[in-house]
């Protein structure tokens, strides 16, 4: 089985200027960022490639705690991508993720390490990390936390 998506682009200024995006579930505006001396309007291919590979990892990651019948209280992931620029050369290198899951209080000590096991293996075996695998490095910080409730995402 194989999946096809769609994307179409629009662009008609030079490199300070603002084009959009535009998908089935996603249309916005891009542009370089204001790091890179550019206007800051919208998302920019930066931004799309981290949130790509985090949300690919969030989403692997709870799929992969569900089928090994590990229940989790909420995961949260603060991450961070780091773009080198040496010589005019831009160059993507490491996606960083501090994870923190949270499971029931009752979780034994073999639950949590099972849990951070787990989150290594989403990590690793995301789509999106298997596709930057050999350019990008990938860096993992898991805190497993006890929780009687349910953490409330934004």
């Amino acid at each position: 089985m194989k999946y096809t998506f769609h994307m179409n682009l629009d662009w008609t200024g030079g490199r300070n200027d603002v084009g959009t995006i535009e998908a089935e579930r996603l249309k916005t505006q891009i542009s370089i960022p204001p790091e890179m001396d550019g206007p800051g309007i919208g998302t920019n291919p930066d931004e799309m490639l981290l949130g790509a590979a985090a949300t690919c990892y969030i989403i692997t990651l709870a799929a992969m705690l569900g089928r090994s019948d590990l229940s989790h209280q909420g995961i949260t992931i603060d991450a961070e991508g780091i773009v080198d620029v040496t010589n005019g050369v831009f160059t993507y290198e490491t996606i960083r993720y501090k994870t923190v899951i949270n499971v029931l209080a009752a979780a034994t000590d073999r639950d949590i390490t099972l849990v951070e096991r787990i989150a290594k293996k989403a990590k690793d075996g995301c789509m999106i990390s298997r596709a930057l695998a050999g350019n990008v490095t990938f860096e993992l910080d898991t805190t497993v936390k006890r929780s009687d409730t349910a953490v409330s995402s934004l």
